[in-house]
């Protein structure tokens, strides 16, 4: 009777129109499912252990959501405002291009700091608004709403640049394995050396387009908010 292996399906919907807890439904789900499929308990608790390791990371990067967002709830984005506050020479742009190298680096030695949710919105974006506030002595009623949402998007896309233009030029990086296998499949030969090394320019050469546009947001926003510039030896 290999419908009875769907058992779990039906188990999954009765959870969550009685609103059974979520996490409670699935793994009985998953018990009953294994147990009608002819597995023992050992193997069921084996298999859900595995697919647990396996996805860590996700798993972690759901855990670390709710925290982000406390701590952010809590002043996080007003002291990444205020520290940036005190560096009355850092633009808005200026400060898009350090993050954007950053990023490149992090691509470069593979490490992953946060992306949109953990680094970008309670982060960068802060320090970018709190940049134009100082450098035009601004509060936060004179920003038009429009350059609020450019500056959301730019540094959005500083994030999105760094880490796809900068994860390939790492070579154990996913991205470079899944091509060198890719190309090997079809016969070409390349290593993860050479995909690299072809990455480099292409990295450089969006870095230099990304910096420019940011030396041209940095005149947009100085051309709109100029009379209001702070002294330099205040």
């Amino acid at each position: 009777m290999e419908w009875l292996k769907l058992i779990g399906i039906i188990i999954i919907i009765l959870g969550f129109l009685l609103k059974i807890d979520t996490i409670a439904v699935i793994l009985i789900a998953a018990v009953v499912t294994g147990l009608v499929s002819g597995l023992d308990l050992y193997a069921i608790l084996d298999t859900l252990g595995k697919a647990f390791v396996d996805n860590r990371l996700v798993t972690l990067f759901i855990l670390t959501l709710p925290m982000v967002g406390l701590i952010e709830r809590f002043g996080l984005k007003k002291q990444a405002s205020n520290m940036i506050g005190k560096f009355k020479q850092v633009t808005s742009g200026r400060l898009l291009t350090i993050y954007l190298i950053i990023r490149e680096l992090a691509g470069v030695a593979s490490i992953r700091i946060g992306g949109h949710p953990q680094f970008v919105r309670p982060l960068i974006n802060p320090m970018v608004q709190g940049a134009l506030r100082t450098r035009y002595n601004l509060n936060e009623t004179e920003i038009d709403a429009k350059d609020i949402e450019k500056i959301k998007a730019q540094a959005s896309a500083m994030e999105n640049y760094g880490n796809f233009f900068g994860q390939n030029l790492f070579v154990g990086a996913a991205g470079i394995l899944l091509m060198v296998g890719t190309f090997q499949s079809l016969g070409i030969k390349v290593d993860a050396v050479q995909l690299v090394l072809a990455s480099v320019p292409i990295s450089i050469i969006v870095f230099l387009i990304v910096w420019i546009n940011n030396i041209r947001f940095d005149k947009y926003l100085d051309k709109k908010y100029g009379t209001k510039r702070v002294n330099k030896d205040e």
